[in-house]
């Protein structure tokens, strides 16, 4: 879907997911309880395809992406999923045992028991983005495998050679009643959305989740989103700049900055700005000595997103602000048919400017200064609240006040995006960011439902105990005495 009005989808669309919807549910209701084995055997078949495989997943996120390093592919896309589907795996019967809760006292000691048994909600809804299109499937899967349920993905149209691939190594080992895949563009995204799912989970922009919820919301599905936003770097006086600086570039780099929880602005100290711009420049040119025909950059995903990042550049040239391209080999991409740009910085741009206002999903860095160290909490928390934040720095008192005084889905400290890859911290946005997590746990509860059992004890009539057994009379008004006081 795009962020303007969706289009319509067609009867046939329409009527071919609602019958693999009804498929998936029938046979979920049949085969009644999911037993641990039943959901180690899906995890075992999801993590066979992926290792069976792996280059061609690699190759065809390549081919979508013209230019996307085997490397990136395998460490994300692969080996993350991997990770997720073998840590839920090792976890999910530990976190499927019943949870007992206390008993009303003294309704615990005379033999009623109370516990949470954590049941599968169903079918649960997949919409997947582009930037990872193989783990942003496998990750939540993972946890909706793990958790019981049956899936149904739909892929980003923007990646099709994924896509397509995607469907063909799912189908060789689930049946379409146990996980399906659904391609095509906006009008299958549009009837996807729509679906009267048990759960979704959509990964994307925060303008297309405006139309996911208000689609959810027509049949009352509840929904887990993972959006984005401007995720904040602040660099402490205390940090060491040239560390600090590989790391904020290596995540920056990676994916050509098309990464949810990319460093998204930095803020330094305003002594150390011409050392932070150059240390950015040397940095990158020893990760990327040449850019245009170096298979380790990755490329912009389309022309729509490469002339995107363009406008926020025209936009703050135009603003007079200083843009410093990092092209360590001086290559021409004013000429170049490639849909690569270079890591460029932005320097201390005001909130007018188009790169502070939008997220920047590509690889292009504003950096913004400060004089105190309360400046940048201020700054951040009179922004809406983002998918990560980042602090470098050795000073406890300034790391305690980042953490406890803003608010994100997530925080990495001396380093960034690594946060995301401990799969048993949970993973999710708040706010404009996004809501609901998953991973580890937290994933298992997101796609269960947490039931409430109490067993009455048959020794007594408790009712009569308590004095809710008309007719109401001493034992009625000594409970209500007993409880309404302070």
């Amino acid at each position: 879907m795009t962020a303007s009005e969706p289009q319509l989808a067609t009867a046939d669309v329409l009527t071919q997911l609602n019958e693999t919807l009804a498929n998936q549910k029938q046979g979920y209701l049949a085969e009644g309880e999911v037993s641990a084995d039943v959901r180690i055997d899906r995890l075992d078949r999801a993590l066979d395809i992926l290792v069976r495989h792996a280059e061609r997943i690699s190759d065809a996120l390549n081919a979508d992406f013209v230019c996307r390093p085997r490397q990136i592919n395998m460490m994300t896309d692969v080996a993350g999923s991997i990770d997720c589907l073998k840590h839920n795996k090792k976890h999910l019967r530990r976190w499927m045992r019943a949870e007992s809760r206390p008993s009303k006292f003294p309704l615990g000691l005379l033999g009623s028991r109370s516990r949470i048994e954590y049941q599968p909600k169903g079918v649960v809804g997949i919409i997947a983005p582009w930037n990872f299109p193989i783990a942003m499937v496998f990750e939540p899967l993972a946890s909706i495998l793990a958790s019981g349920n049956r899936a149904m993905v739909k892929p980003s149209e923007f990646t099709p050679a994924t896509a397509n691939l995607l469907a063909d190594i799912i189908g060789e080992v689930f049946d379409p009643t146990e996980v399906s895949v659904a391609t095509g563009g906006p009008d299958v995204g549009q009837a996807f959305s729509s679906l009267p799912f048990d759960h979704m989970i959509f990964t994307g922009a925060t303008g297309i989740a405006r139309h996911i919820m208000a689609a959810a919301a027509k049949n009352l599905v509840p929904v887990t989103l993972e959006l984005g936003g401007k995720s904040p770097t602040v660099i402490s006086r205390s940090a060491d700049l040239a560390q600090s600086m590989e790391r904020i570039m290596t995540g920056k780099c990676m994916n050509a900055g098309q990464i949810c929880i990319a460093p998204d602005y930095l803020m330094v100290p305003e002594e150390s700005l011409d050392e932070v711009v150059a240390l950015a420049q040397s940095k990158v040119a020893e990760m990327y000595p040449t850019l245009l025909e170096n298979p380790q950059y990755t490329a912009i995903i389309n022309q729509r997103h490469h002339d995107r990042m363009l406008g926020y550049i025209a936009d703050a040239e135009h603003q007079g602000l200083q843009v410093i391209p990092i092209n360590p080999a001086d290559e021409s991409f004013d000429t170049s048919s490639s849909m690569k740009l270079p890591p460029t910085l932005v320097i201390n741009p005001d909130d007018d400017a188009k790169c502070m206002q939008e997220e920047m999903f590509g690889p292009v860095l504003p950096i913004k200064t400060y004089r105190s160290f309360d400046d940048t909490i201020d700054y951040i928390n009179s922004h809406p609240r983002p998918l990560a934040a980042y602090y470098f720095g050795t000073d406890a008192s300034e790391e305690n006040n980042f953490i406890k005084r803003t608010t994100s889905g997530g925080v990495c400290v001396n380093d960034v995006m690594f946060h995301m890859l401990q799969k048993d911290l949970p993973f999710g946005g708040v706010g404009p960011s996004g809501m609901g997590a998953y991973h580890g746990i937290e994933g298992f509860k997101t796609f269960s439902h947490a039931k409430s059992v109490y067993k009455q004890t048959l020794s007594f009539n408790v009712s009569k105990l308590g004095g809710f057994l008309p007719p109401y009379g001493e034992a009625t008004e000594k409970a209500i005495k007993q409880q309404v006081k302070r």
